[in-house]
């Protein structure tokens, strides 16, 4: 007993030195000199798991604004990235400075305060500070009219700091709370919620979360626009000059201007009726018809949200639907099209969604091999509202103007020239209304984007 004791106790021992040694180890300060960055194959970059900067899409891959263009960054420097989520902005900062990080791409702002700290790389992204509150509460116009307000900000974020300057130069009376555990998102959700009655948020992250809690009012701005920009520590001049070689590439083939618009073009779209309306129908209207979208979408390949999407903006989710030009039904199939599709009824749920989700498959077939996803099943759902044949009018005129027919970004720019005489004269299928397609499109995305975080939402 007593020898299996020693021999337990001088286990336990080495195994106490050995997490000893990794301890030290990972509290070393991660080098940040580009050769290092390079010959270790890897780009540590901190990170927060939100809509705006990076989270898990439907297919379980990472995806985001911040994410897509880090991506390209470390492309371009031959190496992997490998993205650390923290929780608050504070502990951001907390781990970069202990060298935890090669940079912090977060969705954080230019401030004096982080440049005593930290280098910054080129300001990519442009937002402006808005003061937020329920449609139905606080009604202020001016930083003044918050006197009085119960107001929740992020302890040590941009807000903080301006809130700060707005009390020291002119509203000595102003006060707020902060709150370091919660995101900016989660503090939205509270004002919402009625629990306070304002907050402040950089507009991008308003234009996301107000889809998804349609309550939510933008009051006033608190500030000039500001940049967004990726913290480094101090003197990591070759990873600093390294970003700003990489900006000004990815802006000259305005890559950031795609990855904006893939993540914030459909956020464009607010509409406070509208989305209110489609918010309480998913609760009132869609548990009749989930179980048919998820059959359609395992049979066709299709997530089934966003054919539920689809089908909302094709008729409410109604399956009597019928409009003056003749099309009916759930997914508004025309009588034709119903007819090759074998849909005996348009009027018959099961077989509209069926038939709708089908057609929008052939049409992606129908696309060259070559288009990727998600442009592919964009300009499918494309072609379902325009037809197949203006599409590819649309794809000829962008390839003729420079751009990539291939990719919905550039065709969605020439699309609504299909109105206009000067272009739909020389094209073999002539004049459409161009920019319906554009619009179907955002608005299709944004109800499967707004569809989506209600039903996590739910679920908690």
């Amino acid at each position: 007993m007593g020898l299996k004791f020693t021999i337990q106790a001088s286990g336990l021992a080495i195994a106490a030195a050995l997490l000893a040694l990794v301890g030290c180890d990972r509290q070393r300060p991660l080098p940040t000199s580009l050769e290092a960055i390079r010959d270790g194959g890897t780009l540590v970059v901190l990170t927060r798991n939100a809509p705006t900067t990076y989270f898990i899409d439907r297919d379980e891959q990472p995806i985001g604004f911040e994410h897509d263009l880090v991506q390209d960054f470390a492309r371009r420097l031959g190496v992997e990235v490998s993205f650390r989520l923290v929780h608050s902005i504070q502990d951001i900062q907390e781990e970069l400075a202990h060298g935890k990080a090669h940079m912090a791409a977060a969705g954080l702002t230019r401030l004096d305060s982080r440049g005593e700290q930290f280098d910054f790389g080129p300001g990519y992204y442009e937002v402006q500070q808005q003061v937020v509150c329920h449609r139905s509460g606080a009604q202020p116009r001016n930083p003044g009219d918050l006197v009085g307000l119960s107001l929740l900000v992020i302890g040590g974020s941009s807000y903080d700091e301006r809130l700060q300057y707005l009390r020291d130069t002119e509203h000595p009376d102003l006060t707020w709370q902060t709150d370091n555990s919660l995101s900016t998102e989660l503090i939205l959700q509270r004002v919402w919620e009625g629990e306070v009655d304002c907050t402040v948020a950089d507009s991008n992250i308003v234009a996301i979360n107000r889809r998804y809690f349609p309550e939510l009012s933008v009051r006033f701005p608190l500030n000039e626009p500001e940049e967004l920009v990726w913290l480094l520590p101090k003197g990591a001049d070759a990873l600093r000059d390294a970003l700003h070689d990489w900006y000004e590439k990815a802006n000259d083939e305005a890559l950031i201007t795609m990855v904006a618009a893939r993540y914030y073009a459909h956020a464009e779209i607010f509409d406070y009726v509208d989305i209110a309306r489609f918010v309480r129908r998913i609760d009132e209207r869609l548990p009749e018809y989930r179980a048919l979208f998820e059959e359609a979408g395992e049979a066709h390949g299709f997530d089934w949200r966003l054919l539920a999407a689809q089908a909302y903006q094709e008729s409410h989710w109604n399956p009597l639907a019928r409009s003056p030009t003749g099309v009916r039904g759930m997914m508004m199939l025309t009588l034709r099209t119903a007819g090759e599709l074998g849909v005996e009824n348009r009027l018959d749920a099961a077989q509209s969604i069926d038939g709708g989700a089908r057609y929008l498959a052939n049409l992606r077939d129908r696309l060259p091999e070559r288009i990727e996803e998600p442009d592919r099943t964009w300009f499918a759902l494309a072609a379902y509202n325009v037809g197949m044949g203006h599409l590819n009018d649309a794809r000829i005129l962008t390839e003729h103007a420079g751009g990539n027919p291939d990719r919905w970004l550039d065709v969605r720019d020439v699309l609504p020239k299909l109105s206009q005489p000067e272009y739909y004269r020389h094209l073999r299928f002539g004049y459409a209304r161009g920019s319906e397609p554009v619009q179907y499109l955002q608005r299709i995305r944004n109800y499967e984007d707004i569809l989506t975080q209600q039903l996590v939402y739910r679920a908690k």
